[in-house]
């Protein structure tokens, strides 16, 4: 039984997207994300103005006037959402843990998926796969997908990128639409991630805390890793300290970007003390003008 406190809150998060989903995102992921081609739908007569390589010789023929081919896009899509549920998700100094964010993403890309007809699925992993839900359509599908991003309690604590992209390239065989939602507070799955794009689209979707990019001077202060659940005594009043921890969380985030850049993996950085809104629209946006050229 998922308790209440779950439903209300995959409630609330399905209220708080869907008005976003309607007036925002929905028509910027349907000019982003296009179907598989063209599929042939009807003939109809020539109008001015039309494509005259669509013209269909054999109706013309026949009937003695032009008539032309009229296709609609196949708009069918499958999008995969893999969540990293390892522990340093449970980390948060703003309103929301990062986790609680990864949902409320997770909630307004399966949204706007479904609202143009494409699949939506669900990978959760740690260190291992946790869960998986094939891609379905429909509106309960998606709050499925919620709850279980909200309500699974994973049996481990640590990250491992590469677990989850191996599996994603076994399972799923027709080419998605992947966002990789993780802190990517990990290492070596370089290599499995330039593999698994070549397959598939994948966009990486980098959840960030204020408090892991700049210490705040706060005395002494115990800091535990959330994964290994080693701890370490930092002197967060001295400023070499709070320097150096800014500048290697630098180094490390634009080393990543880097990285995602080269093997043509598009990346979107969200602030769990800002909304997402903008970032996401923005990346939506720069996609569909690359599209254009």
């Amino acid at each position: 039984m998922i308790p209440k406190e779950i439903l209300k809150k995959v409630k609330r998060i399905e209220i708080a997207t869907r008005g976003l989903v309607n007036d925002v995102f929905s028509g910027e992921y349907h000019s982003v994300f296009k179907g598989r081609g063209m599929e042939f739908a009807e003939v109809r007569e020539y109008q001015i103005g039309d494509d005259i390589r669509n013209i269909d010789w054999n109706v013309t023929a026949r009937s003695g006037h032009p008539y032309v081919k009229v296709f609609d896009e196949e708009r069918e899509l499958t999008v995969m959402l893999l969540v990293d549920v390892s522990s340093s998700g449970n980390f948060g100094t703003t309103s929301q843990m990062k986790g609680e964010v990864a949902a409320e993403l997770c909630a307004v890309l399966a949204f706007s998926a479904i609202k143009n007809n494409d699949k939506v699925g669900l990978m959760i992993f740690s260190d291992k796969i946790e869960k998986f839900i094939p891609p379905r359509k429909g509106k309960q599908h998606v709050l499925r997908v919620i709850r279980e991003i909200l309500y699974f309690k994973p049996e481990d604590s640590r990250t491992d990128l590469n677990v989850a992209l191996e599996y994603l390239s076994r399972v799923i065989k027709r080419k998605s639409i992947v966002f990789l939602i993780s802190d990517f507070l990990t290492e070596d799955y370089e290599k499995s991630l330039q593999v698994a794009n070549k397959k598939h689209d994948i966009i990486a979707i980098d959840i960030i805390d204020p408090r892991e990019v700049e210490m705040p001077s706060v005395g002494l202060l115990e800091l535990e890793d959330a994964e290994t659940g080693e701890t370490v005594m930092v002197d967060t009043s001295n400023p070499a300290i709070r320097g150096s921890f800014y500048s290697q969380s630098k180094e490390e985030r634009e080393t990543r970007e880097k990285f995602f850049k080269s093997i043509g993996v598009d990346n979107i950085n969200i602030n769990t003390d800002r909304s997402y809104v903008e970032p996401i629209t923005k990346f939506f946006r720069m996609r569909a003008r690359r599209l254009a050229f």
